[in-house]
């Protein structure tokens, strides 16, 4: 599987490299600045992109506004962000095209290399890997919206989780439930949501992202 990464800090860079590769991913290029990540996801076409979002020459949102770009040449291109900060307008916007993987991991919230991996490799095959904490910033936003505000406290609860790419089974164990609950909660939230349920658990994830990001 190959990976192109876009970090500026040298030794999280060099770290990451040798982390991925420990896992028999292979880097297909490893850049510290938006150009170079620009012409990277152009000219080598990976199978996932992890990015960093601040990163020269801008500080700004470079990374991330590289990455929208790139979908935008190449949709469906699996995309992990990586970073300190939730760039929310960005990240909507990432997360609500419905089209590929992604993902949006808090650097500071990433404890160890199994959660980073599996979150690289969930991203590459079409899935999810959302840190809580974002998935916390963007429901926020549209709390106060109708349909929003017709979920119960635990259809939240599950919405935020399968938001997250958990499965039916691993938010069952989470949340002390059986997974017919579950799928009863699931059933509701689409409803509610006016968005036609669907057994694929990633392009039901997507489409409440997507929901959640409409104005």
């Amino acid at each position: 599987m190959r990976v192109v990464l876009a970090e500026d800090l040298f030794l999280l860079r060099d770290g990451l490299v040798r982390m991925l590769e420990a896992y028999e991913f292979e880097i297909a290029a490893a850049v510290d600045n938006g150009p170079e990540l620009t012409r990277a996801l152009e000219e080598l076409q990976p199978d996932v992109a992890v990015v960093d979002v601040r990163l020269p020459p801008s500080f700004s949102d470079e990374g991330l506004q590289c990455a929208l770009e790139a979908r935008r040449k190449r949709p469906g291109l699996p995309v992990l962000v990586l970073s300190q900060h939730v760039e929310q307008l960005y990240a909507r916007e990432l997360l609500a095209d419905g089209n590929g993987g992604v993902g949006y991991l808090l650097k500071d919230r990433v404890f160890d290399a199994d959660q980073f991996i599996d979150g690289v490799r969930r991203v590459a095959s079409g899935g999810t890997a959302m840190d809580p904490q974002v998935i916390q910033q963007l429901v926020s936003r549209r709390a106060q919206d109708k349909p929003m505000a017709n979920l119960t406290s635990r259809e939240k609860e599950v919405m935020e989780l399968m938001a997250q790419g958990r499965s039916n089974a691993a938010i069952a164990q989470q949340l002390f439930i059986t997974e017919r609950a579950i799928a009863k909660h699931t059933s509701n939230i689409f409803n509610k949501l006016r968005l036609p349920p669907s057994d694929d658990d990633n392009r039901r994830v997507l489409a409440v992202l997507a929901y959640l990001d409409r104005g």
